[in-house]
């Protein structure tokens, strides 16, 4: 197993035991090539909830221009939603697992078709 395939794995079990959701591995693994080279580096494979910097480049960078949405407080909404669902107090938060949450929450799993 290659070390994308090790990393969709604890994705796909952060989702299942910190989430509470069970993943589709198909789209799980398409959100994952999409955040490229960045989920091989500990700092930008993570999403630090606590900086307002890095819920706007969330929400610029993957809402507005990967999912296509318009900007509204409801995308800062469903940011905030996503960190609460992963759990405020889990330190790493994976922006695949993020992402993924998000493209299911907007029903926007066509971006990766």
């Amino acid at each position: 197993m290659g070390k994308r395939d090790e990393l969709i794995e604890r994705y796909a079990d952060d989702l299942k035991k910190k989430c509470n959701m069970n993943p589709d591995m198909d789209l799980l693994r398409k959100v994952t090539i999409g955040c490229g080279p960045s989920i091989y580096n500990a700092d930008s494979a993570t999403i630090a909830a606590s900086q307002p910097g890095e819920v706007e480049t969330v929400k610029n960078n993957f809402l507005i221009k990967k999912l296509g949405l318009s900007d509204g407080p409801e995308l800062g909404n469903a940011i905030e939603e996503a960190f609460e669902t992963y759990g405020r107090s889990e330190r790493n938060k994976y922006r695949a697992v993020v992402y993924y949450m998000l493209t299911k929450k907007f029903g926007r799993e066509s971006a990766y078709a």
